[in-house]
């Protein structure tokens, strides 16, 4: 948590505190659970002198806490109404899922309780840290809030020993658990690239279900969360994809390409998106066989946030051998972005050979 100290006051002017409570968390995991109740009865004390003797507000008191301590966040929201804002990173789900919402964190334990989910996946045998079910006003599970990119794959525990389980942390299972704390702290320095689309389950966002955002816009997961205005009384969920390696910020798109040219042929085609901020890798639209005049459609989660679109790049590949002369070529490619919905068409004339780039500048 000290590094997420260290991000915020490099964006704003607050005072963090960052709790220190090993003597109660690195024990038998089951006592740690007990222990939280200790733990948010003394950060609620600490708060009331902030409030009595300092007249700092509720209103400006933002709780952040990583698996059991975003349980214990909710512990402190119980007893102090009124705090403004709390963020838990992937809360613990071992002897908390399913529980009544008075043991664990809730959405009623602040005006706003934001829930950032990354290993919400079963105990037995993924070894999931993190709580599965929603928690908060808005809830989201990146990636969709199981495994992380970057994190190695999950050892299958057979344990129904919690105790046993945590005392040698399998560091698989720990990585996919961190990358919240991650998550978040990148978030600070890159606010618009954390933006969690509403969808009923992950593999409908994958298909595009709720993209681009509807017009009371997305929240921003993360430090800017509070700009959404669109809480209620229930728990929403929205749904994000990440990169692999920090900067962890992606940027949705939504390709549409109108292939040219030679005809029967299995391939892959790939494009980059260049604008006043920089470019763009080359990412995969559409791999199989193909037919000119046809539209090919993916969505890409870009590792930049590009600005002002000004032109794209087309590339093609054969996914077979075949020993004719072949020309294809990216007729229209319209690329529409996933936050406010903004589009751009760029046109092209040529067809090009097999690895060769095809350059297409706005029609």
């Amino acid at each position: 948590m000290e590094k997420m100290c260290k991000t915020m006051i490099q964006v704003e002017d607050v005072n963090c505190f960052s709790i220190d409570w090993g003597g109660g968390s690195r024990t038998f995991y089951s006592q740690a659970v007990a222990n939280i109740r200790v733990v948010g009865a003394e950060v609620a004390t600490f708060i009331n002198i902030l409030e009595n003797i300092f007249s700092h507000p509720l209103s400006m008191v933002h709780l952040i806490g990583h698996s059991l301590g975003a349980h214990t966040a909710g512990e402190v929201g119980k007893r102090k109404p009124g705090i403004r804002l709390i963020s838990g990173l992937d809360p613990a789900g071992p002897l908390f899922e399913g529980t009544p919402a008075e043991v664990r964190l809730d959405l009623t334990d602040a005006v706003l309780v934001q829930v950032i989910h990354t290993n919400a996946a079963d105990f037995i045998p993924y070894l999931g840290l993190g709580i599965k079910q929603s928690s908060g006003h808005l809830d989201f599970y990146l990636n969709g809030g199981k495994f992380m990119p970057g994190c190695p794959e999950i050892i299958i525990n057979l344990s129904l020993d919690i105790d046993k389980v945590f005392e040698g942390l399998v560091e698989t299972a720990a990585c996919h658990h961190s990358r919240s704390r991650r998550y978040y702290t990148d978030s600070i320095l890159h606010p618009d690239g954390y933006i969690g689309f509403p969808s009923p389950s992950y593999s409908e966002f994958q298909k595009g279900t709720a993209f681009p955002c509807p017009t009371g816009g997305c929240p921003l997961m993360g430090h800017y969360v509070d700009t959404y205005a669109g809480i209620t009384s229930n728990s929403q969920r929205f749904y994000l994809n990440t990169g692999e390696t920090e900067s962890y910020a992606r940027w949705r798109y939504k390709v549409s390409l109108k292939i040219t040219g030679s005809t029967s042929l299995t391939v892959n085609f790939q494009v980059a998106l260049f604008g006043t901020n920089g470019n763009t890798k080359q990412y995969k639209i559409y791999s199989g066989p193909i037919t000119s005049g046809s539209t090919y459609t993916a969505f890409i989660d870009v590792e930049i946030n590009v600005g002002t679109l000004t032109k794209v790049t087309f590339v093609w590949k054969r996914n077979l051998i075949n020993l004719f002369p072949t020309y294809l070529g990216a007729k229209s490619v319209m690329v529409q972005y996933g936050k406010d919905g903004t589009k751009s068409t760029f046109c092209g004339e040529e067809t090009t050979g097999e690895n060769t780039l095809q350059t297409l500048n706005l029609c």
